[in-house]
């Protein structure tokens, strides 16, 4: 009598089939993790790539923000130097006008009252005297010259014409130099504490009081 063991053929069948469906688990498992890694290595990879390219953006704009500024840098330097020079010149006209004395206001005044065809050789303060040497063309040049200076209360009057002298004419075409006159002129110079008026009527009531009546007398007795 044969016998066949069935159970023995099923049983084996179905570990198979167990043991197959067991393998490709793990490989669909192992397929699973291996395409999982691969998207998180992408992922990682495109956000590392993303994130250099906005550094690099910031980077160009931190740099160009950077030149903006040293630019800005450059002329706000330039600004306070010239501010700087500028307040220095405010400064120095502001000692000046404060510290504005008499000798600037003698030269000042000197020279607006000069005439035409009348000009300085020589001037020249010691103390309170000031002389002023020049030449002229005419003696109302001269005149006028000496009228001006007393215009004004930084000379004390009366201006003194000290000497004045023809020089004759000179040369011939080209170098011809016409007939002058050289004169010396002498004046007193007003202390803000001695107004001119002061000095003048100091003058006429010392030295300067009795000549009007010796001049008097002296044309009276002319007419006699």
């Amino acid at each position: 009598m044969i016998r066949i063991n069935l159970l023995g053929t099923e049983r084996a069948r179905v570990r198979k089939a167990i043991t197959f469906d067991v393998g490709q688990r793990l490989t669909l498992a192992a397929s699973l993790i291996l395409v999982l890694a691969v998207a998180v290595i992408g992922g990682w990879f495109w956000s590392l790539r993303t994130e250099s390219a906005q550094l690099d953006t910031e980077l160009a704009a931190a740099q160009q923000e950077a030149t903006r500024l040293r630019s800005l840098l450059a002329e706000v330097q330039q600004f306070e130097q010239q501010r700087a020079m500028v307040q220095q010149r405010v400064e120095l006209i502001t000692q000046l006008r404060s510290g504005q004395s008499i000798p600037v206001q003698l030269l000042d005044h000197v020279s607006r009252s000069l005439p035409d065809m009348l000009w300085l050789t020589m001037l020249t303060q010691a103390g309170d005297e000031v002389t002023i040497q020049g030449r002229s063309t005419t003696l109302i040049a001269l005149s006028d010259f000496v009228g001006n200076l007393g215009s004004t209360p930084i000379f004390q009057r009366p201006i003194e014409i000290v000497n004045s002298q023809v020089q004759a004419a000179s040369g011939t075409g080209a170098e011809a130099v016409p007939e002058l006159i050289a004169f010396t002129v002498r004046a007193r110079i007003s202390r803000p504490e001695q107004p001119a008026g002061t000095a003048s009527a100091d003058g006429q009531g010392g030295r300067g009081a009795p000549a009007p009546g010796g001049a008097a007398a002296g044309r009276q007795g002319g007419a006699r």
